[in-house]
């Protein structure tokens, strides 16, 4: 009887150093990146999912159309790991330079609005090339059940891609920055992230927090975010969270809240607030200059 049970006590500790060893194995395989992009699936599943709401769309009102006068950039393309060329709007600095303004669209698309902001920010930034990626693959709604229908499609591992192949596309010794609105707030931010030692800066117009601890950790830049005490997506309350959760995090958050709604800041919104969008921009200018 001794012996059944010593048999059985070696087979057992030899079953757990196999499942140990196992588990180290994966562990190893599993790099940085991997972990960072499993979380950030976690923020932007759940964004899709808000998005794809019709209290969601209701936030959002038919944008007017934008001027398309004397834009300054092109068209270009880029590669992406998923084997798909991904698409910018492109503004080159006049002089080289290592410094790279990411903008991010909002939920309509890569429309004329965001071109438009895209050339503002390079005439006000100076030395520094700016790239305004497609999130959608050339798609761009028009009304806010299109919006709902694009982002109810949409591939979140292939904008994960997208930024990826941005970021890639800037070279490895840039100094990378980022801004966006609504939608892309959020992409700000994790394009700061995904960024790592890269990121130096990180503009964020309402859009969702990361409320991941782990994943705010990996953040190297600091963060600027503008929000609107009306709004709802993301509400006051949320934006609360995110700056406890960015000072539990031990990084460097700097919010300015408006008495506005949401989309205060798109002057092709029939809310625009004009003032507080003005003083948002002149403040992310600053904050972007002072992290140059």
């Amino acid at each position: 009887m001794k012996k059944v049970f010593s048999l059985i006590a070696v087979l057992l500790i030899a079953i757990s150093w196999i499942s140990w060893n196992h588990k180290m194995s994966i562990r190893e395989k599993i790099s940085k990146e991997d972990v960072i992009e499993c979380y950030n699936m976690e923020t932007l599943n759940a964004y899709q999912q808000e998005a794809s709401q019709s209290a969601f769309a209701s936030l959002h009102i038919k944008p007017k159309q934008a001027s398309t006068a004397e834009q300054l950039g092109k068209m270009i393309s880029f590669s992406v790991s998923d084997n798909k060329e991904a698409n910018a709007y492109f503004i080159p600095s006049k002089k080289k330079s290592n410094k790279w303004l990411i903008v991010i669209q909002e939920w309509w698309g890569l429309n004329d609005n965001i071109k438009n902001e895209a050339d503002k920010y390079y005439k006000d930034l100076g030395n520094m090339n700016v790239l305004a990626v497609d999130m959608y693959d050339g798609k761009v709604a028009a009304t806010p059940d299109s919006a709902m229908k694009l982002m109810r499609g949409a591939d979140m591992t292939r904008m994960v891609a997208i930024i990826k192949g941005a970021i890639e596309y800037t070279g490895k010794d840039a100094n990378i920055y980022s801004v966006g609105w609504c939608f892309g707030g959020m992409w700000s931010l994790q394009t700061a992230i995904l960024a790592e030692s890269k990121a130096k800066g990180s503009v964020m117009f309402y859009g969702r927090p990361e409320s991941n601890l782990d994943k705010l950790k990996t953040l190297q830049c600091d963060v600027i975010g503008f929000f609107g005490n009306k709004d709802q997506s993301p509400s006051p309350a949320v934006v609360n969270e995110f700056e406890k959760n960015m000072q539990s995090a031990g990084k460097k958050l700097e919010t300015h809240r408006y008495e506005a709604g949401h989309g205060f800041a798109n002057p092709s919104n029939p809310s625009f607030n004009a003032e507080a969008s003005a003083d948002a921009y002149q403040k992310a200018i600053a904050f972007l200059k002072a992290h140059g």
